[in-house]
């Protein structure tokens, strides 16, 4: 299960640099996912086989200088919260600072793992001017340069080492549905609401190490698992910077999860916020179902919820074959509605489409419409496979992949989509020479 990496520290130590060194090290597969605008806080790594999430918490502080040394605190309240390992980083040219001090003495308070990574140490008389930060009391120092990627190997094999397997092998293969979306839109309500009629059928699942907790629901011919992140039930101490923290709240509970519930407001609509979680949603290959809460609340007419989800599905474009449920966790209206839709989905992400089938309907479709020459190059595609993975993967065998772009890999997805049941599911389309 996802391990997740927060990197910490002040300003303009390199949080960004190494960030980008550390999610660029993944095979290049992530730059072929159309439509994924990758945003600066939230990537995946992959190193010896190994995936991890790496959040950098520097791209959420914003204010002047006095400002900063109140948002970097609460930044690393959360990251000590919701991360397993902190990268502690520190300039070596700066050497240690005040607030160096404020941050370490809260992370030797906080009981996860931290490690210092020096950064800028780029010679050898630097690499002695690093050991001053052994002052620190946090053990072991990791001397690189983000910028030129020096050292970050020898961090990434003590990173990984260091993960400890939480998966809990005692729980059944059975789906996993999270419900995600912005503090007070109603969360707790709509799990209160599903699980709150007969409570004892509830069954928090004990042994799950991790503070998200699975909970089963199994009856009236159900039977899965809510993921349930802790930060859903308690207010955290972190208020102010509101996108950051239901941003990294999300982040756990989704990895966790085969489909994601994101439930938004009736009354405020998709916001940047919801935006970002429905982002995280589509980079992990989740499968998705968009609740509109407190949908009795907002004023009707005739073509009310029709026209709400067009509006709605405009923002998540491309990827609008998702489907969407009026609710009111409060009142329970519809809520058993999002269960079967969930179930869906879940089957539809299952979905396994048989090679000659899909070579037989694809190649048509390929015919009546040819990607378009590139520099008096024609692309001939041959062949489409499923690929063996969690979720609708395509790989496409043709003379050119690379002149395949974006508009017409789209193209193919909307017709893969018409022709199969793939609602709720993003789809990844590649191009394999062949």
């Amino acid at each position: 299960m996802g391990n997740i990496v927060a990197i910490v520290g002040r300003p303009n130590v390199g949080k960004s640099t190494l960030f980008n060194r550390l999610t660029e090290s993944r095979d290049a597969i992530v730059h072929e996912t159309p439509g994924v605008t990758r945003d600066r806080h939230y990537g995946k790594c992959i190193w010896n086989g190994v995936e991890f999430s790496v959040i950098d918490t520097g791209g959420y502080v914003e204010g002047s200088e006095d400002v900063f040394e109140e948002e970097i605190r609460k930044q690393v309240v959360l990251a000590i919260e919701e991360s397993d390992i902190l990268l502690f980083l520190v300039d070596v040219n700066e050497g240690i600072t005040e607030t160096d001090k404020t941050v370490a003495s809260m992370l030797r308070r906080g009981k996860k793992k931290v490690m210092v990574v020096v950064n800028k140490v780029d010679n050898n008389q630097k690499q002695y001017e690093a050991d001053v930060f052994y002052k620190l009391g946090l053990g072991d120092l990791y001397k690189l340069s983000s910028m030129n990627g020096s050292g970050t190997g020898e961090l990434l094999d003590d990173l990984v080492g260091s993960f400890t397997s939480t998966e809990s092998e005692e729980l059944p293969d059975l789906p996993r549905f999270t419900v995600v979306g912005r503090p007070n839109v109603g969360k707790s309500t709509l799990i209160n609401s599903l699980m709150g009629e007969d409570r004892h059928i509830v069954t928090p699942v004990a042994g799950t190490t991790r503070d998200s907790i699975f909970t089963r629901y199994n009856k009236y011919n159900h039977d899965f698992f809510l993921v349930d992140t802790a930060g859903i039930r308690k207010k955290g101490k972190v208020t102010e910077n509101v996108e950051f923290y239901s941003v990294m709240r999300s982040i756990r509970a989704i990895e966790y999860s085969d489909v994601s519930m994101l439930m938004i407001d009736a009354a405020t609509g998709m916001e940047s916020q919801d935006m970002a979680i429905l982002d995280l949603i589509k980079k992990n290959n989740k499968g998705l179902v968009i609740l509109v809460n407190k949908w009795d609340l907002v004023e009707k007419n005739t073509n009310s919820a029709r026209d709400y989800e067009k509006n709605l599905l405009e923002k998540t474009a491309p990827f609008s074959d998702v489907p969407v449920i009026f609710i009111s966790a409060l009142n329970k209206v519809r809520i058993h509605k999002v269960i079967e839709k969930a179930m869906e989905v879940y089957e539809n992400r299952k979905r396994k489409i048989p090679t000659s089938q899909l070579n037989e309907v694809m190649l048509k479709v390929i015919e009546d419409y040819q990607p378009p020459a590139i520099k008096g190059k024609y692309v001939k595609i041959k062949y489409v496979t499923q690929l063996p993975m969690h979720h609708p993967t395509f790989a496409f065998f043709c003379n050119y992949p690379q002149y395949v772009k974006d508009p017409y890999k789209r193209y193919l997805e909307n017709k893969i989509r018409e022709h199969y049941q793939f609602t709720g599911v993003p789809i990844q389309i590649y191009m394999r020479k062949k």
